[in-house]
């Protein structure tokens, strides 16, 4: 993992060139550009919207505020995590140069996504001004849970990544799992409405709901995120990114042979 670390800063150039193409080409000859970043998930807002609290009602204050709090979150780990598994398939052009830091790639995916959903943070703050609640010096913890998200997902994305070169129904697998995830935490409804003799899985067991649950209380609730999950899951992803790392590393000389 250190290794991967090290190369990743080494190559921190490279890089930022990627994620700042990917950010450019990501809505190039669209008549909106760039703020698509912002419209795509206010417009999955609005339909979540119609539909919980219009068709199948949740008595939540602020739902739809509610409701944002989760999903930019999970928007930013799904496309890195749905795009990230064929970030090294997909991208024979660059692997073929010669020492191409494969590395970089996942990378690029996850660092990207993340860029739109800091870019989104601020429409988030506004949003919640606009409905009377003022952020609280509990946003100090903000960047704490990215950080832990940040791990979690970038070892995801090496993981994924690594072996859907080899094995490409991964790719599809990825994307039905993602759908059944997506229900399974909590960002249409509050985590305390789980039966509790499943909440200890459906909460613990699944790193984003740790996430969405304590973006919830920073933006949300204004308390304090529970500590002990997320230092829970600040352990998996450390050991998560330490063995995708090395999956990563034993199978990057075959990456250019095989895609």
């Amino acid at each position: 993992m250190l290794r991967n670390l090290r190369e990743l800063y080494q190559y921190r150039g490279l890089l930022l060139s990627l994620t700042q193409r990917e950010l450019k080409a990501r809505y190039r000859g669209s008549v909106l550009g760039f703020l698509w970043t912002f419209l795509n998930p206010m417009l999955q807002m609005a339909v979540y919207t119609l539909l919980f609290s219009v068709y199948m009602r949740q008595n939540i204050e602020h739902y739809p505020y509610f409701m944002f709090v989760g999903l930019l979150p999970w928007i930013w780990f799904s496309s890195s995590i749905g795009a990230g598994a064929s970030a090294i398939s997909d991208r024979r052009d660059l692997l073929t140069k010669v020492r191409f830091p494969a590395q970089v790639l996942p990378a690029t995916v996850v660092v990207t996504n993340l860029c739109n959903f800091m870019l989104s943070v601020p429409l988030l703050i506004v949003f919640g001004l606009f409905l009377g609640r003022w952020p609280s010096w509990h946003l100090l913890f903000f960047p704490a849970v990215v950080l832990i998200q940040l791990c979690v997902t970038m070892g995801l994305a090496y993981l994924i990544s690594a072996i859907n070169v080899t094995f490409r129904d991964l790719q599809q697998i990825v994307v039905n799992l993602l759908t059944m995830w997506f229900f399974v935490t909590p960002i249409f409804y509050q985590a305390q409405t789980v039966p509790d003799r499943f909440r200890a899985l459906v909460i613990l067991a699944n790193p984003m709901a740790v996430m969405v649950t304590s973006y919830q209380a920073i933006f949300y609730e204004h308390r304090m995120p529970d500590l002990g999950p997320l230092l829970l899951w600040l352990g998996i992803a450390l050991v998560l990114l330490a063995v995708a790392s090395s999956i990563f590393e034993r199978r990057r000389e075959e990456f250019a042979e095989v895609v």
